[in-house]
């Protein structure tokens, strides 16, 4: 029997209806098998295999030396980058009293500075760069490394080890991050994940930079920045009051890991200042 024109085009037409579904049953995943995923800690094998196994490393002081090393790096370059944007914003300062005229440029990235710390730049006067100058700026080295270590347990933490979440940073829309296994009954937060370190502690930071809860913290250094005082850790770590439901016991604990682990941080730590 001949088969016309129709015919095989029809055909042709079947058989491609049937590659795709069965493309579609291999390679894409049905919503239920989305939905059923949603909000759940699936290890992610390549991020675990990205964090050293700081649980097993047995030697305390090893470990401590291993995770400061580890993370170190990372708080540096985010450090540094807030230190540029800073330079710049004391630059624009400079031209503000000067009466010079900013170029476009300049304008981008002071609109880009401002969006990154939330912060409305409603006209461009000295008032509003000094205000804005007092959410740009560096987060003390030894603080940072203190608060990552007293979160992750040095590092071991499920959050840690499957979402490079160093600081116990929450997100609020299902399926963000990972489910807290004690989380009380009602809420709704996840614990956030990220795809890299450097992408935690840059989130970290801005949070302290720009979130209201920290007002208190961004106070107390440009009091010590106005005082021609470098900011140090035992100075800010007061500001993290509103950083856990415990507070001022919460405050105590960071202090005591400071004072208890000094010669950690100090040993490693290379001589950096920030202007």
């Amino acid at each position: 029997m001949k088969t016309g024109k129709l015919g095989i085009f029809t055909i042709a037409i079947g058989l491609v209806i049937v590659v795709l579904l069965w493309l579609k049953a291999v390679f894409i995943p049905s919503q239920e098998q989305n939905e059923q995923q949603l909000g759940k800690a699936v290890k992610n094998i390549a991020v675990a295999n990205a964090v050293p196994d700081f649980a097993a490393i047995k030697v305390v002081s090893d470990k401590k030396k291993a995770f400061f090393d580890f993370l170190r790096p990372s708080i540096r370059h985010q450090n540094a980058i807030i230190q540029d944007e800073r330079n710049f914003l004391i630059s624009i300062r400079s031209q503000i009293v000067s009466d010079k005229k900013l170029t476009e440029a300049d304008e981008f990235r002071l609109q880009q500075i401002s969006e990154k710390y939330q912060y409305t730049l409603r006209s461009l006067t000295l008032a509003n760069i000094d205000t804005l100058l007092v959410r740009v700026d560096v987060i003390p080295e030894e603080m940072v490394l203190i608060q990552a270590a007293n979160e992750t347990g040095w590092g071991t933490s499920r959050f840690a080890r499957e979402g490079l979440n160093f600081f116990g940073q929450w997100c609020f829309r299902k399926g963000c991050g990972l489910v807290p296994q004690s989380r009380t009954e009602g809420l709704s937060h996840e614990v956030a994940l990220f795809k890299t370190v450097e992408d935690s502690v840059a989130s970290y930071m801005r949070n302290l930079n720009s979130n209201a809860a920290y007002s208190l913290l961004r106070s107390i250094r440009a009091d010590l920045r106005a005082q021609n005082k470098t900011p140090r850790a035992q100075d800010l770590v007061y500001g993290l009051i509103n950083y856990s439901e415990r507070q001022e016991a919460y405050i105590d604990e960071l202090l005591e890991m400071l004072r208890h682990n000094q010669r950690f941080l100090v040993d490693n730590n290379e001589k950096t200042t920030a202007a």
